[in-house]
């Protein structure tokens, strides 16, 4: 064990169990698991304690958070293009069909410029925020 305090405790309970017997077997292995957790415990919130301190470092020194996303950056990457290109072919089916059975060929046209303007928008949208805001 790397932890020697923990090792100790590991052979206090392991003497224990042989001087007490069975009887006493779960009270000593769940005594040792609750030091186990409460080392890990504490070892964790140290470590997210030091991440959160290195993070509000960088942000008060004007950077980005590590893995943190941007200003205004809701989606993102190609998961986000994807599914859209997918919602909108289907939407597009039922879409072009009521669009020229009613208005005919400038109804299909209509139609589908406004999913090509809403892919267009998303698509302009993504490359803004991928190049971040403009300093003054």
């Amino acid at each position: 064990m790397s932890d020697p305090e923990l090792a100790t405790d590991l052979d206090a309970a392991v003497q224990t169990r042989k001087e007490l017997g069975d009887a006493y077997e779960s009270e000593l292995i769940v005594s040792f698991l609750e030091k186990v957790e409460q080392r890990i415990d504490t070892a964790v919130d140290k470590r997210v304690r030091r991440q959160v301190a290195e993070q509000q470092m960088v942000v008060a020194r004007g950077g980005r958070p590590e893995g943190g996303p941007r200003m205004g950056a809701g989606y993102e990457g190609p998961g986000a293009a994807f599914g859209l290109a997918a919602v909108s072919l289907v939407l597009a089916i039922p879409l072009s069909a009521i669009a020229a059975v009613n208005l005919g060929l400038p109804g299909l046209l209509v139609c589908w410029g406004g999913i090509v303007g809403v892919n267009a928008c998303f698509t302009v949208g993504m490359a803004l925020r991928r190049s971040g805001p403009e300093a003054p």
